[in-house]
């Protein structure tokens, strides 16, 4: 699954020291019987560190070190090395890397990780590799806004490789049983839910952890809402994100949604659909898999329209970055776009549980022959938008605003059935205090 919110763990200042070296030039030939790194050093070898993080199954991990095997046959210059990263404790892995000048030359991270360390001056940069891609004709693969969502400060601190997206699905059985046709609109969907429940059954379950807040950002951006104006004002309480949040408040009231998520987390949610409870649920793309009993009998609800009649769901970029301390930053961002037009073995290999962030990978056969990916490919990918809109880029503090625990709170007492309005005067206030906004 996806990791888009950077753990808010408080960590003291650090204080970063960073400079880019020049790239070294080739050396004259050792024939001594060194150690191979005497060997790599003596031939003027330019040595990279690439930390990855776990992105899916044990073999996602071994392809990953195929492919840096791979880049390093071909660039005979240029020996990287691959460390796949936990995310237990990651956070506090890399700051500690960067305050103690051990930092990566490369790394994949979670959806904010670029711009936080950007704004820790840890981040290099990469202008230069969007704009050769653009020259080249190679920018226009990425899916409308990723590249985009990656800007801040003037500045491309990343490159998107993946994304990660959350969508509805529902139990076809459920609903063929009751009789009730899948929703196309905001008033269908409160209907169905209504009809699907009873009898300690749900139309819906929504946990009040995270993945809950999904459920909240995908209606209030499918209402053409979002927390931000264009110049990045902090904008919570506009109409359409109140009508949002109202509807699920609606639904909440009308006893559609478990009143038990209010303290169920992600996997308790799942749970409960796969035991035929819920009849709804909003996951990410690859949802079906962690119920392998149930792949027939789940279904996805096509974009539903919002009523002022848009489409839209949550969508984050997860993307990879140069750090400052790298000695051989030119070296770093030729691996770097090399990653981006050869890793679609990730996913056909790998198994990775993330969707490309490039088209011509999404045209694979291992994603068109899969009609859950293919869907989420052609239907929601295209109008997926990020967790700053209606700013058109990611910024540091949307990690706490995601994380730090405001948009958790406002889930669990929605679910609680509390005053939908007060709850969200709450949170906007949080949202301008780390905003530094009035």
């Amino acid at each position: 699954m996806r990791k888009t919110t950077i753990l808010t763990a408080i960590v003291t200042a650090i204080a970063v020291t960073a400079s880019a070296g020049c790239t070294s030039e080739p050396a004259a030939p050792n024939t001594a019987k060194d150690s191979p790194a005497q060997d790599a050093k003596a031939k003027g070898t330019v040595e990279l560190k690439f930390w990855d993080m776990v992105w899916g199954p044990p073999e996602y991990i071994e392809v990953a070190k195929k492919l840096v095997a791979k880049f390093n046959e071909e660039n005979p210059g240029i020996k990287v090395s691959y460390q796949s990263t936990p995310w237990d404790n990651w956070y506090q892995t890399f700051t500690t890397a960067i305050a103690s000048g051990t930092a990566p030359d490369v790394s994949t991270g979670a959806g904010y990780q670029a711009f936080q360390f950007y704004q820790m001056g840890a981040i290099l940069p990469v202008d230069d590799v969007v704009d050769e891609m653009k020259k080249a004709g190679k920018l226009d693969d990425f899916y409308e806004g990723t590249v985009e969502s990656l800007k801040y400060d003037n500045h491309y601190v990343s490159m998107p490789w993946a994304l990660d997206i959350r969508v509805p699905f529902y139990n076809k059985e459920t609903f063929e049983k009751a009789g009730v046709a899948v929703p196309k609109t905001w008033d269908e969907l409160r209907e169905a839910a209504k009809k699907l429940s009873g009898s300690g059954k749900y139309g819906m379950v929504m946990p009040s952890d995270t993945g809950g807040t999904h459920y909240l950002f995908a209606l209030m951006l499918n209402n053409g809402g979002g927390m931000f104006t264009a110049d990045k004002k902090v904008d919570f309480m506009n109409e359409r994100n109140v009508e949002a949040i109202k509807f699920i408040a609606s639904m909440v009231k009308d006893g559609s949604i478990n009143p038990a998520g209010a303290g169920f987390k992600g996997d308790d949610a799942v749970k409960s659909f796969g035991q035929g409870n819920a009849a709804m649920i909003i996951r990410n793309p690859g949802f079906k898999d962690a119920l392998p009993e149930m792949k027939s009998k789940i279904g996805i609800i096509p974009p539903i329209k919002g009523p002022h009649g848009e489409t839209a769901t949550i969508r984050w970029a997860n993307n990879m970055m140069v750090y400052k301390q790298s000695k051989h930053p030119a070296e770093a961002k030729k691996f770097l776009t090399w990653w981006l037009e050869n890793n679609t073995p990730l996913w056909t290999e790998g198994h990775s549980n993330q969707l490309p962030a490039r088209k011509t990978v999404a045209k694979n056969d291992y994603f068109q022959k899969d009609e859950h990916v293919k869907f989420i490919l052609d239907h929601y990918v295209p109008i997926g938008t990020g967790t700053g809109a209606r700013y058109p880029s990611s910024f540091p503090e949307l990690n706490e605003i995601e994380g730090e625990g405001l948009m958790q709170t406002l889930t669990q007492e929605l679910i609680m059935g509390k005053d939908p309005t007060e709850s969200m005067k709450k949170a906007e206030t949080k949202i301008k205090e780390i905003m530094k906004q009035k």
